[in-house]
């Protein structure tokens, strides 16, 4: 098999997967990618590669973002600080980013870990019928 279709079907499936997801697991899944992103991005600036971790750390702050979006503050007292930390993250995303400051870095991390496992907790909390439901729910 060449690398090219190698690449093709695996970007097909990642595809399908996000595609196929229910809201939880896309939720989690934005989540295990936000620390990947902040993972990577923070090793490339320590290594000096800025290339690599702009590009990290771009897809991270887009995926704050895209967390900040979703977000329905109407639905949950709780949302408005969320949406506050959401803005706090981006902030040390954007400034470590800037400053090319690896510490920045490892302070959003610290942040999004512990929020990390709280979604994935609660993702395997919610029975699989709901999940089914989901678009009944109103759940976005």
């Amino acid at each position: 098999m060449s690398i090219v279709s190698a690449a093709a079907k695996r970007s097909a499936y990642n595809r399908d997967s996000v595609l196929s997801a229910s809201p939880a697991r896309l939720l989690t899944m934005l989540y295990d990618r936000l620390v990947l992103d902040l993972a990577r991005g923070r090793e490339a600036l320590e290594a000096g590669r800025w290339p690599h971790a702009w590009e990290h750390l771009r897809h991270a702050d887009q995926i704050v973002a895209e967390l900040a979006s979703s977000l329905r503050v109407d639905l949950w007292d709780g949302a408005e600080d969320l949406l506050r930390l959401y803005g706090y993250l981006a902030d040390l995303i954007v400034g470590g980013m800037i400053e090319r400051d690896a510490e920045s870095i490892r302070q959003a991390t610290a942040l999004v870990e512990p929020l990390r496992e709280a979604w994935h907790e609660a993702a395997a909390q919610v029975p699989a019928a709901t999940l089914a439901a989901g678009a009944d729910l109103g759940v976005a």
